[in-house]
């Protein structure tokens, strides 16, 4: 079996893996996006489909509280810190049948600090896209993950308390009803690095080995791993830690981290982790998922293969299909679905009073993510003849990061956007258009370098309205670009009809 990264490319952070039989079960994390937790599929580790998304009822859960922090760091820089759906687990259980999700949706209340809402969904069949409600349970932290005992009792632990010296918290639960059945107690606290957190044990040889991420999700990204005799500690750390981290070297794929492991039907042990693909200041693409090799001997300790993959590399799996149509399309927070209307290529969506420049209010914005560090995205939209209105083609991040282009029938032009609040840019420029004309093209362009943002008024004419550097939305930061469509006016049930949406994802 050949590794050939990144397994899951584009937006695909946090990544865990169950198998149930000769197939294997990916979900990421999704942040303030809906549908959320993406379930992908595969029999090789190479080839993965999407089959589901965890949290696909607007009822299941509100992403209403999931804004954008802007943390200034102690390096000058800004970190951007989105609340929602932070790192899932998935694990199946053989006896039950059941396979079961565990997760946090952080909300950030006005004027209060973080909020997590620790929760389990199911399902008795993971092909079924049919999940549970969630099932809440009391846990002052992040990043939850589930253990089995021998004796059939279940275990969650997860990283306690507020960053960053965050601590590694355990306790046996009822997974049916969130109920704690022991005190919750510490069992680790890491080997030293800042946010300890994305627990998960195996039990292996008759020891529990408890593997966990340090030093937080950027640059000093490692995992690092203890065992014990006992489920409930104390837990040893090993000598040799980290066992994965590209901290303090010259690799195109960094920030290697948060970890799991697992083995295939042939006893070979595997790991998947998040990787960024960094080249200088430009890490546009954000976290991506990637697998390593592993290497497990009885009685020894874990260890993991570097993600060895360099700039000019040739990636075979860039784009990720699904098993039926829709079930890419992606919404920002708890968006008002009536006014998003998907029929074969053509979207209508009715605009809303609020744009992506805020989280308070829904918007009119349905996208895919990006798969290609090149390719195109374009789009026809038909222009109004009357009202007010802004719609177009958009790189979306969060409030604080997009670049769009897009007609304004007030301007009656075509508009270029970029704006990234963390760094302080924001530029705009517009091109006037006849309003005779029936429509009108909007194309990007995208490189690992650059983006590119033009429109066709007549056919064959293209015109440049404006370039971006990659560098100017590559950020600390936990999402990645989605392509989309967008639409905002003032006026009640304004409508923008596009055509023959086309993104190479």
């Amino acid at each position: 079996m050949t590794t050939i990264n990144p397994i899951i490319p584009g937006f695909a952070p946090d990544p865990s893996v169950t198998r149930i039989g000769d197939t294997f079960f990916l979900v990421n994390s999704t942040f303030h996006l809906f549908p959320g937790l993406p379930i992908y599929a595969s029999k090789d580790l190479v080839n993965w489909t999407l089959i589901g998304n965890a949290i696909n009822r607007q009822s299941q859960l509100s992403l209403h509280l999931s804004d954008t922090k802007l943390e200034p760091q102690e390096d000058g820089t800004v970190m951007l810190a989105t609340g929602g759906l932070f790192a899932p687990t998935i694990r199946h259980d053989p006896q039950s049948g059941k396979t079961y999700i565990i997760n946090t949706n952080v909300l950030h209340p006005e004027n209060a600090g973080d909020k997590p809402e620790n929760f389990i969904i199911e399902t008795d069949d993971i092909w079924s896209d049919n999940w549970s409600d969630p099932v809440y349970f009391d846990f002052d932290g992040i990043d939850p993950s589930i253990s089995w005992d021998d004796d059939g009792k279940s275990y969650i632990c997860g990283s306690h308390g507020p960053g960053p010296m965050t601590t590694i918290s355990l306790f046996e639960a009822d997974l049916s009803t969130g109920k704690k059945l022991s005190e919750e107690k510490t069992v680790w606290k890491g080997t030293g690095g800042i946010y300890p957190e994305g627990p998960h044990i195996y039990k292996k040889d008759g020891l529990y080995y408890l593997l966990i991420s340090e030093g937080g999700t950027f640059k000093d990204h490692m995992i690092t791993v203890a065992r014990s005799d006992n489920i409930l500690g104390p837990y040893e750390a090993y000598e040799n830690n980290p066992i994965l981290t590209a901290a303090g070297t010259e690799n195109y794929v960094h920030c290697t981290g948060h970890c799991d492991m697992f083995q295939d039907n042939e006893g070979h042990w595997w790991g998947v982790c998040l990787g960024m693909r960094m080249r200088g200041s430009r890490f546009h693409m954000g976290r991506e998922s990637f697998l390593v090799t592993g290497h497990w001997e009885q009685g020894d300790w874990p260890r993991l293969d570097t993600v060895e993959v360099n700039s000019s590399h040739k990636f075979k799996n860039d784009i990720v299909k699904a098993t039926k149509t829709g079930l890419d399309w992606l919404y920002i927070r708890d968006a008002n679905l009536q006014h998003h209307k998907i029929e074969g290529s053509t979207i209508r969506l009715t605009a809303s009073k609020a744009d992506i420049s805020q989280w308070k209010e829904p918007v009119s914005f349905v996208g895919k993510r990006q798969r290609k560090l090149e390719g195109t995205a374009s789009v026809t939209l038909t222009l109004p003849k009357t009202g007010s209105s802004r719609a177009g083609l958009v790189i979306y991040k969060d409030e604080h990061r997009y670049t769009r282009i897009y007609y304004d029938s007030g301007n009656k032009a075509v508009c270029f956007e970029v704006v990234n609040n963390a760094k302080k840019i924001g530029r705009r420029d517009q091109e006037k258009i006849s309003d005779e004309s029936p429509d009108v093209r909007l194309l990007i362009e995208y490189t690992d370098d650059k983006l590119t943002f033009q429109y066709e008024e007549e056919e064959g004419v293209t015109k440049t309205l404006g370039v971006v550097d990659t560098a100017e939305l590559s950020n600390a930061d936990f999402v990645g670009p989605v392509i989309g469509v967008f639409a905002v006016s003032d006026d009640e049930n304004n409508e923008a009809v596009f055509t023959d949406f086309e993104h190479e994802n």
